[in-house]
C-alpha cells in the first residue's frame, strides 16, 4: 500500500459526513485523563466530553479479580498524567510497584511522591495535608485499598478480629476526604480486589469489594473489570510449535457513575510487554459495527489480518486519525439511543 499518512487523513476528513474535529469542545473538557482506551473513555463519559476520559475533582474505584488489568489502568493515568507535567501522589501499600514495569507507562516512579503506607489513615491524612503546585492538575493514586490496615490490626496481636474497623475508618476518612478532593480538583483513583460474598443469597452479587460500603458510596465513578481471559500466541521453534500467554482481554463495565451513564462497557486488551492495546479494540470495533469484511480506515483497506491491520496503522502513525473515525462511529450508534421525549412541562 502507497498510500501516505497525510492522504490517509484527509480520506477521513472527506469521507466523514460530521468530521469529529469540527465539533465544538465542551467546557472543562481539558481537565479529563484518558484511561489509555478510546472505548473506554467513551463508556466512561462520552456524552459528555469529546473523547470521553475521567474528569478531575472526584473519587474513582476500580475494582475486579486478581490480574484483570487494575494495576496497569493506575500506571496508565499516572504515566499520562506525568506526561502532561501533573503532580502525582501514587501509594503503594502492597510495596510491589517495579520500576521497571511502571516505565512501560511514561511513569518515573523516581520523579512522583511515591509512599508505601501501612493504615487507611496515613493514606488519607497524607491527601488533607498535600500541598501540590496549584497551576498543576494533580491526581493520588492507591494500589490497593484492599491491602491498607489498620493500627488495630498492626499493634494488637489479636489483631481485628470482627474485620469491622477497616470500613469504620474507611468511612470516616472518606467522610473527611471527600470534600477535599473536589475543593482542590484532586482526582483520586483506587484499585481495589473482590472477594466472595456469602451472605449475597440466590440472588445478591456473588463478589464484593472489602472496606465496607463507603467506598462505593463515595465513589464518583466504579469501574468494575470482569474475569480476565488469556491471550496465547504460537510460535514454531526447530519445528516444534510453543505456545505462550502474551496477555489478557477483559471487559470494564462502568458499575456507578456521576460523570456521565452508568452501566456502559467496554472492552479491554492488555498486552505483558506493551500495555494498553488500544489500536488493537479500535479496529476491531470498526470492523464489528459496519459492514466490512476486513479491517478498513476511511476507505483504505488495511488487511484482513487484523495483527498485519496493526503493523499498517502503526507503520504509517494513523493512531489519532483511527482515535477519530472510532470516535465518530460511537457518537452515531450512541444517537440511535438518544431519548425522544418531549421535554417535561412544569
Amino acid at each position: 500500500m502507497q498510500r501516505t499518512k497525510g492522504k490517509l487523513s484527509r480520506q477521513i476528513k472527506r469521507h466523514s459526513k460530521n468530521p469529529i474535529q469540527e465539533k465544538p469542545k465542551y467546557e472543562g473538557s481539558e481537565n479529563v485523563i484518558s484511561t489509555g482506551s478510546t472505548l473506554l473513555d467513551l463508556a466512561i463519559s462520552g456524552g459528555r466530553f469529546r473523547e470521553g476520559g475521567i474528569p478531575f475533582g472526584i473519587l474513582v474505584e476500580i475494582f475486579g479479580p486478581s490480574s484483570c488489568g487494575k494495576t496497569v489502568m493506575l500506571c496508565e493515568l499516572a504515566g499520562r498524567l506525568q506526561k502532561q507535567e501533573g503532580t502525582i501522589l501514587f501509594h503503594d501499600p502492597e510495596a510491589r510497584l517495579n520500576k521497571q514495569f511502571a516505565k512501560l507507562f511514561n511513569l518515573d516512579i523516581d520523579d512522583v511522591n511515591y509512599t508505601t503506607p501501612n493504615t487507611i489513615p496515613e493514606v488519607f491524612t497524607q491527601i488533607r495535608s498535600w500541598k501540590p503546585d496549584e497551576k498543576k492538575l494533580s491526581g493520588i493514586f492507591t494500589d490497593s485499598l484492599a491491602a491498607l490496615s489498620t493500627d488495630l490490626e498492626m499493634e494488637n496481636k489479636e489483631g481485628d478480629k470482627m474485620g469491622m474497623r477497616r470500613a469504620k475508618e474507611f468511612s470516616e476518612e472518606l467522610r473527611k476526604t471527600c470534600r477535599v478532593l473536589s475543593a482542590k480538583n484532586y482526582l483520586m483513583i483506587c484499585s481495589n480486589q473482590v472477594r466472595q460474598n456469602l451472605d449475597a443469597g440466590p440472588y445478591g452479587q456473588k463478589y464484593s469489594s472489602p472496606g465496607g460500603e463507603a467506598i462505593g458510596f463515595y465513589s464518583s465513578l466504579r469501574l468494575r473489570c470482569s474475569k480476565p481471559k488469556q491471550i496465547k500466541d504460537k510460535k514454531t521453534i526447530a519445528g516444534k510449535e510453543v505456545s505462550r500467554i502474551i496477555g489478557v482481554e477483559t471487559q470494564v463495565e462502568v458499575f456507578k457513575s456521576s460523570v456521565w451513564k452508568p452501566y456502559r462497557k467496554a472492552p479491554l486488551t492488555i498486552l505483558y510487554d506493551y500495555g494498553i492495546d488500544d489500536i488493537r479494540q479500535n479496529l476491531q470495533f470498526l470492523k464489528t459495527y459496519t459492514n466490512n469484511t476486513a479491517y478498513i480506515i476511511g476507505d483504505e483497506k488495511l488487511s484482513v489480518s487484523l495483527e498485519k491491520a496493526i503493523q499498517e496503522i502503526e507503520r504509517q502513525k494513523a493512531q489519532i486519525e483511527l482515535k477519530k473515525e472510532v470516535i465518530e462511529l460511537w457518537n452515531t450508534i450512541e444517537d440511535k439511543f438518544k431519548s425522544e421525549r418531549s421535554p417535561k412541562e412544569e
